[in-house]
């Protein structure tokens, strides 16, 4: 079981500590970042999450190294706390993917305090056009996320490295069409069980859902406090438990990285009301999987689930 911090104010408090020892860590990662620049010809890129660091190799190709910063899906992202070796790992990309909305805030602190004077930042909250108050921060469930962030990738890795422009666009040509499987899946998971109800703990697969036509019986009170690590009001504990006792859902839709005591119950009440359980993640799992891999085989444990009753509880 693992204790997550209030509210995403008390995360920031926890980073604070961390991102005190980035500062002085500045001049020595921009002039090793310099130094490691200068004997390597390819891009050093960074994904504060693995699954946009997954696209950027995708994108890149040879001419990239890639690093992600948050890539254990055993652990809560949502608890992650920056570190001097995360400083230097960022100071020294020349590209750099990060989420936004709250969800990666330690990468523009980190950026902030190790400015790269010719350093590109796509921010997918940014790219999007989304405002902070965007309650949900899962973007990469998304379908039209991962196109946009990609051709975001390709556009900065053609300022970067212009004589590889050719490889790059045809990379993401590549990416764009390999997207075909999941976006089909998609549709197939709504012509057929379209209008079907899940229950959820978090909103991490609700643009997924959403997109599927499946209806997340969940309150979003309940969601968004389970996902700040606050408790729920009894009134939605109670919701939640009647969508199970009274049979009302399909599924069970919950964060396989994040398992308190409220979610082992749940578990428990949906295994004992015969209601099958689809885990979702919010980094990529590994290994065996690339970004379309992963999407592709929730949407399979998704249908699986509310057409057979086949619980998935992980990939």
């Amino acid at each position: 079981m693992r204790i997550r911090p209030a509210t995403r104010q008390t995360r920031a408090v926890l980073l604070a500590a961390a991102l005190a020892s980035v500062a002085a860590l500045g001049a020595a990662c921009s002039s090793s970042a310099a130094s490691q620049n200068a004997s390597s010809s390819k891009i050093n890129a960074v994904g504060a999450e693995n699954e946009y660091a997954d696209v950027i190799s995708q994108v890149g190709g040879q001419y990239v190294n890639v690093s992600a910063i948050m890539s254990n899906p055993a652990t809560d992202p949502h608890t992650f706390e920056a570190s001097p070796q995360v400083a230097a790992e960022v100071s020294g990309a020349q590209l750099v993917v990060q989420n936004g909305i709250g969800y990666d805030d330690f990468m523009t602190k980190i950026e902030q305090n190790n400015a790269g004077a010719n350093r590109k930042v796509v921010n997918v909250q940014n790219l999007l056009g989304l405002p902070d108050s965007t309650p949900n921060p899962h973007l990469w469930y998304k379908p039209s996320t991962m196109p946009a962030v990609a051709a975001a990738i390709a556009s900065d890795l053609e300022t970067l490295d212009p004589a590889h422009a050719a490889a790059f666009k045809a990379n993401l040509a590549t990416f764009d069409s390999s997207l075909g499987a999941w976006n089909t899946a998609i549709s197939q998971l709504k012509a057929t069980y379209g209008g079907a109800a899940v229950a959820t703990t978090e909103p991490v697969a609700d643009y997924l859902l959403d997109a599927a036509g499946i209806k997340n019986l969940t309150p979003f009170a309940f969601q968004a406090d389970v996902m700040n690590g606050t408790d729920p009001s009894p009134q939605d504990v109670s919701a939640e438990q009647a969508l199970f006792t009274a049979h009302k859902v399909k599924a069970f839709v919950y964060n396989q990285q994040v398992t308190d005591s409220l979610t082992q119950s749940l578990l428990a009440l949906a295994k004992s009301d015969g209601v099958p359980i689809v885990g979702v993640y919010e980094t990529m799992p590994t290994p065996g999987y690339d970004y379309q891999k992963w999407m592709l085989a929730e949407v399979s444990a998704l249908s699986s689930a509310i057409g057979s009753g086949a619980s998935a509880p992980t990939l």
